[in-house]
């Protein structure tokens, strides 16, 4: 509507920013729903803020670039929360936030993880929040029946390259370049020769 729309609104942003200013490394968390930030910021993680769905936009990036240096995404661990996850992480990249992945168990949402689990458990998986090529190269493979076949490999480099594209940033490119050549086993030469067809 003309009062509200879901492109222009990053949920708990009002009440979030002082707090990710003030994490040692600018970071915010970034969750699915409502119901997610406010037990998140329940649980004493206030520099989280929330898209409203998986409609986390351009927008909604550069509010949090105003505060963030980085960003950790903590979707659902389903297919539309990875589709998301991707999306997202190309969004932040795109404005050259570095992006890490909280993988949930399958069928919780923060809300959930935290009725059942302490806040402390919750730390310990954004504290080891991988990387988001680290994510998307092990989503990537698992889609496929044999992921070191050719045809698979071309699909997860395709992919990911997409990712590393969408950042302007050459530092971060070459550092998401030399990781993913490791996590694929490939010569970060031949990776280097595919993205610059990409850009």
């Amino acid at each position: 509507t003309l009062v509200f729309k879901k492109s222009n609104v990053l949920y708990g942003f009002d009440k979030a920013m002082s707090a990710i200013a003030k994490t040692p490394n600018r970071e915010a968390i970034v969750c699915e729903g409502q119901i997610d930030c406010i037990r998140m910021h329940s649980c004493g993680f206030r520099n989280t803020v929330a898209g409203q769905g998986t409609a986390f936009t351009a927008e909604h990036v550069n509010m949090l670039k105003k505060v963030a240096d980085q960003v950790i995404l903590v979707y659902d661990d389903d297919a539309a929360g990875h589709k998301a996850t991707v999306k997202s992480a190309r969004l932040c990249l795109g404005a050259e936030l570095p992006v890490r992945v909280v993988s949930l168990p399958e069928g919780d949402d923060p809300d959930s993880f935290l009725r059942r689990h302490p806040a402390e458990k919750f730390k310990e998986m954004l504290d080891a929040a991988e990387s988001i090529m680290s994510f998307q190269v092990r989503l990537e493979r698992s889609k496929e029946r044999d992921p070191d076949s050719v045809d698979a490999v071309k699909r997860t480099v395709r992919e990911v390259l997409s990712t590393i594209a969408a950042c302007p940033s050459a530092v971060l490119r070459s550092t998401m370049t030399s990781e993913a050549a490791k996590l694929m086993k490939l010569p970060e030469s031949a990776l280097l020769e595919e993205l610059s067809k990409i850009k």
